[in-house]
């Protein structure tokens, strides 16, 4: 069975740091380029950092420098490191797996993608 688990949210102070977890199984996820999205309450889901099919790594200009997406193919898990976290990053974040990688915004994916269940990241003022 293909599955993605996201994980690693909680509550953090502004400043703070978290790294959220994408678990994947059934699938070889370094065959796959990921995605991390977020959704506010009230919002719509934006994407916050994906890769696309050259390998290159997007990132949306409100999390630049902050945020870094990274993989450890042993285990089959990406992960997205969150420094020096806002308020405004309050959201569940979910992260996709794309065959064929995301364009430049993060709003189109080439190929089958899988989608896990998000993990709320609350920032605290």
């Amino acid at each position: 069975e293909v599955q993605l688990q996201a994980s690693g949210g909680g509550l953090v102070q502004t400043g703070g740091s978290l790294r959220l977890s994408c678990a994947a199984s059934g699938f070889t996820l370094d065959d796959y380029k990921i995605g991390w999205f977020r959704q506010a309450p009230g919002k719509e889901r934006e994407g916050v950092s994906c890769i696309s099919k050259n390998g290159i790594t997007y990132y949306d200009d409100s999390v630049k420098g902050r945020f870094t997406i990274s993989s450890d193919n042993a285990k089959n898990t990406a992960y997205l490191q969150m420094n020096n976290l806002k308020p405004e990053d309050t959201a569940v974040y979910t992260c996709a797996a794309s065959r064929w990688g995301w364009n430049s915004g993060c709003t189109y994916y080439y190929g089958v993608a899988y989608w896990g269940k998000g993990t709320l990241v609350t920032v605290s003022s």
